[in-house]
């Protein structure tokens, strides 16, 4: 089975309850097999929580066997194109929205492309990129990371060391104590999604202007869930 969907969608206490359907799902496919993961899950569980309208959904598309490694983003895109032809994966290409997460770090050497990779996401789908990686992004569920770790500092966010872009992992991991890669209860920061979600206003959101630029629209992208209205024809982009 290419992908497994993790959903907490309308989880019954009896058999007996009325089974309901969403009116929209919103579906995740992320570039990272293990932190984007454990992050989405977490906040896929906190669904209700964020007061997020009853008949929408919000789903992660997990690969699975081979196709568990595809990470660079281009081959993402054609990846999830192909989920959402799958009539088992129950993708409504007329109500439903695909959100594909990547890192904008391979785009900050001499990699080409991107403008044409986000053009061509957009013609269907939504990008959610966070430059340089994911880390950056789970930074600003910290109150005060901007402040404190961010602020002026946002060069060695983006310097290249021994091949890779490690800073906010590096700084991820001083504030939390965990491995973002290797601990699940990273995950547990979407409990303060709403302060990044904040914070991240701070930072670069559009994300067709990302080179040489922190930057992230992951945040921007979960308010416009918290705030969608399934009854209205109009969805985030």
């Amino acid at each position: 089975m290419p992908v497994h969907t993790y959903t907490n969608w309308n989880k019954r206490s009896s058999d007996l309850e009325e089974q309901i359907e969403p009116l929209r799902k919103y579906y995740f496919i992320c570039e990272g097999a293990n932190t984007e993961t454990f992050y989405f899950k977490k906040l896929i569980d906190l669904r209700k929580n964020l007061g997020i309208h009853p008949l929408i959904d919000i789903r992660l598309w997990e690969k699975t066997d081979k196709d568990r490694n595809i990470s660079f983003a281009k081959n993402l895109v054609e990846f999830a194109n192909k989920q959402k032809a799958l009539a088992e994966n129950d993708f409504d290409v007329e109500r439903d929205r695909m959100i594909i997460v990547f890192d904008g770090d391979i785009f900050e050497e001499k990699v080409e492309g991107y403008d044409k990779l986000i053009e061509d996401i957009e013609k269907s789908d939504i990008a959610a990129v966070s430059n340089p990686n994911f880390e950056l992004f789970l930074l600003l569920h910290k109150e005060g990371s901007y402040e404190d770790y961010i602020k002026g500092r946002e060069e060695y966010f983006l310097n290249m060391v021994d091949g890779k872009y490690s800073y906010a992992k590096d700084v991820l991991l001083n504030i939390t104590g965990m491995n973002s890669k290797k601990n699940p209860q990273i995950g547990d920061l979407a409990e303060d999604i709403m302060i990044a979600i904040k914070q991240e206003k701070y930072i670069n959101q559009d994300i067709h202007n990302i080179k040489g630029r922190i930057s992230s629209n992951i945040g921007l992208i979960i308010e416009g869930i918290i705030k969608d209205n399934p009854y209205i024809r109009r969805v985030i982009r």
